[in-house]
């Protein structure tokens, strides 16, 4: 049975911070972040902008009434969640106007869980081969000001339709994963922001990406060679070259080396003008692959690695289907460029604006630019949600 992406959404928010400003700014080199960490800018969600509107806009860019009606499942997965107890997929079945009979809920492992909600879909629809399952991922990446991973931040989320024969990507029962506990990123309940051990943190998703490969080349008699493309968890795009560079040695032609690396290229474009979206980096970078790489065709094999910290990490793989690129948005780059530009000032005061509640668990808001779906007010500690006309 064929089962993998059927259709793939992403949406991120209404402004970006260039890094040229933030770089000014903070009295530092520009080639810091354009070169060291290969990123040119980053979403920047205001407070009516959160996971639920973001994930609801990307569902909203391939969901269909048919889609809608035969879904019977919706999985989201975050760390960013707005509820300790209410799933986010919840607020995002109703907005989506899902059938009701359908499963939702939230998972949660940093940056990895996305993987673990296809996992879980895709035995879903094994099971039950007329299912469709909508898997979302949503983050709102935030390291605080002046921070040492204040560059890599972002926002962002990728929709993606689960089914039986896919029209984009076929999954393939290669999987692979790994769990070690360490400590090299973390958020308690008690912080806004989280607790990063920065040089740990690369040097143990490097470690996780060699000995995972290792057992998947083992298990799957598996060359590099086998590749047209490799995909990455992506905390900026510096860390994952330095995956791929690892993972091509001296057995790998020169030619395949380079199609490798201009596949990486190409899955590159999206992230570095978003920056980081956490759970669904690593499916941004299938996006930005798919809709600007000028080679792929179907049947390529693409590998992927997945890593959340904690940690967890997964290699797996898929293979193009006939067809693909008629899945694809061709105005992507369109819509990113439409992005309102702030001043770091603005940034800053979109990162420091929080929730205030009177004495009955109201609040409202100022009017900002949103995706189609806002934010609108808190009613009772309840959060409320409305659909944007005027996009």
């Amino acid at each position: 049975m064929n089962i993998g992406i059927d259709k793939i959404g992403f949406a991120t928010s209404q402004y970006v911070l260039k890094l040229e400003d933030l770089a000014l700014a903070r009295k530092t080199d520009p080639a810091k972040f354009s070169q060291g960490l290969m990123l040119e800018s980053f979403s920047v969600t205001p407070i009516t902008e959160d996971i639920i509107t973001l994930a609801a806009a990307a569902a909203d860019q391939i969901l269909t009434a048919e889609d809608k009606a035969r879904i019977d499942m919706v999985i989201l997965a975050t760390e960013s969640s707005v509820d300790q107890s209410k799933a986010a997929a919840i607020y995002v079945h109703h907005l989506m106007e899902i059938q009701p009979f359908a499963r939702s809920f939230e998972v949660k492992e940093a940056c990895y869980s996305a993987t673990a909600a296809l996992d879980y879909a895709k035995l879903h629809v094994a099971s039950k081969p007329n299912s469709r399952v909508l898997v979302i991922t949503s983050d709102i990446a935030k390291y605080g000001i002046d921070s040492a991973g204040e560059a890599t931040q972002g926002a962002g989320s990728m929709a993606m339709l689960v089914t039986t024969n896919p029209r984009i990507l076929q999954l393939n029962d290669d999987n692979i994963a790994q769990t070690r506990d360490i400590m090299d990123f973390w958020r308690p309940n008690y912080s806004s922001t989280p607790f990063v051990n920065g040089i740990y943190s690369t040097k143990q998703y490097l470690d996780s990406l060699e000995t995972t490969w290792k057992a998947y080349q083992e298990k799957e008699a598996a060359h590099l060679a086998d590749f047209a493309a490799f995909c990455f968890h992506i905390p900026f795009p510096k860390l994952a070259l330095k995956g791929l560079n690892m993972l091509m040695d001296d057995s790998l032609s020169t030619n395949r080396k380079e199609i490798l690396l201009e596949a990486f290229q190409a899955s590159i474009i999206y992230g570095k003008q978003i920056g980081n979206i956490y759970t669904g980096s690593l499916y941004l970078g299938l996006l930005s692959l798919l809709e600007n790489s000028s080679t792929l065709k179907a049947g390529d094999k693409i590998g992927f690695f997945s890593y959340g910290s904690g940690a967890v990490s997964e290699i797996f793989s898929g293979q193009l289907v006939k067809g693909y690129e008629k899945m694809l948005m061709l105005n992507r780059q369109t819509l990113l460029n439409q992005r309102k530009r702030i001043s770091v000032t603005e940034y800053e005061e979109l990162f420091y604006e929080e929730i205030q509640l009177d004495k009955k668990g109201n609040a409202n808001f100022k009017d900002y630019l949103t995706s189609k779906f806002a934010l609108t007010e808190i009613k009772e500690n309840q959060r409320l949600y409305q659909i944007n006309d005027k996009n």
